[in-house]
């Protein structure tokens, strides 16, 4: 299974429950990446988008509320129940997309995250655990990514589980 996130310096992901910063190369990124497989995410990350289900891709959600129902949703409970759910399917082709939680909850799973790495500092209350601190993860790759609309200098990161790049 994988990640795929946009962070700040400080690995910061939301406040209020929106995103940092608004990055047009960051979402083509997470469409080509995510397209055809299933995405796994917490309930207030779904309701954020505004079509509905991600379409082209199997939907999960996790929630603790029994009554959850949404078309174009499979709706589960926990993390164990997630991981059941997609334990058939191709590890590369699972995407855990938030929020914090979720990754949490599911980061141990994952043997790679896809990060972009947008330069700036925002203040932030919901974060992605710092992977350059972790000695689990090992930076695979980098490739800059230019530049946002608003001048926001950005990278995409591909982070690796150290076990598995042994």
């Amino acid at each position: 299974m994988n990640a795929i996130v946009s962070v700040t310096r400080e690995w910061g992901i939301g406040r209020d429950g929106h995103l940092p910063v608004r990055n047009r190369a960051d979402m083509r990124r997470f469409v080509r990446l995510t397209m055809g497989g299933t995405v796994v995410m917490g309930r207030k990350t779904f309701e954020t988008f505004p079509g509905g289900p991600l379409k082209g891709r199997r939907n999960i959600v996790m929630t603790r509320d029994d009554g959850y129902r949404r078309e174009g949703v499979e709706r589960v409970a926990s993390p164990e129940e997630a991981l059941s759910l997609v334990s058939a399917e191709e590890p590369d082709s699972v995407w855990l997309i938030g929020g914090a939680s979720v990754y949490n909850a599911l980061l141990p799973a994952c043997t790679r995250v896809y990060v972009t790495m947008n330069d700036m500092s925002v203040p932030a209350d919901t974060f992605f655990p710092d992977l350059d601190e972790n000695p689990d993860w090992v930076l695979e790759s980098e490739e800059e990514g230019g530049t946002t609309e608003k001048g926001i200098a950005f990278s995409f990161r591909t982070y690796r589980l150290a076990k598995a790049a042994e």
